[in-house]
């Protein structure tokens, strides 16, 4: 009698903690991993030892190459007078007014191109804008 209560008496074994330590731990990675952003026209940012910003998702990029030539949207504006270049902002914006900036430009651009791209934004009203900067790599100054 003894014997027919052990076999029925089997171990249950419980997976519902099992299963929650996964989800917990999925959940972690999820949060915990970074993602850089690639670009296709290769650009060397400056440097700056400043706290890195957040982006927004609708955010105007406008790239620099090392050339002074603009690119919008992976796109290269057809020349870099200031015209063009505030026609094709006002082209990628649209109906859109409040729109962040964000103007990435190779350490070798000219200074006169970076200083026409925020002339362009701001003629067109555009006053939320940033510069893009790499992290120093050494920990400098």
């Amino acid at each position: 009698m003894n014997l027919r209560r052990a076999r029925a008496e089997e171990p249950d074994v419980n997976l519902t903690p099992l299963i929650d330590v996964v989800f917990i731990l999925l959940i972690f990675f999820m949060v915990s991993t970074t993602f850089q952003r690639e670009s296709e026209i290769k650009i060397e940012l400056p440097e700056a030892s400043a706290e890195p910003v957040d982006s927004e998702r609708d955010t105007l990029e406008i790239l620099i190459d090392a050339d002074g030539r603009y690119f919008l949207g992976g796109r290269q504006v057809v020349n870099t007078e200031l015209a063009t270049l505030k026609q094709a902002i006002g082209k990628w914006l649209g109906e859109r007014k409040e729109v962040p900036v964000v103007i990435r430009a190779d350490r070798r651009t000219p200074y006169e191109a970076v200083v026409r791209a925020m002339d362009a934004t701001a003629q067109l009203g555009l006053v939320q804008m940033s510069l893009a900067t790499s992290q120093p790599t050494d920990g400098g100054e």
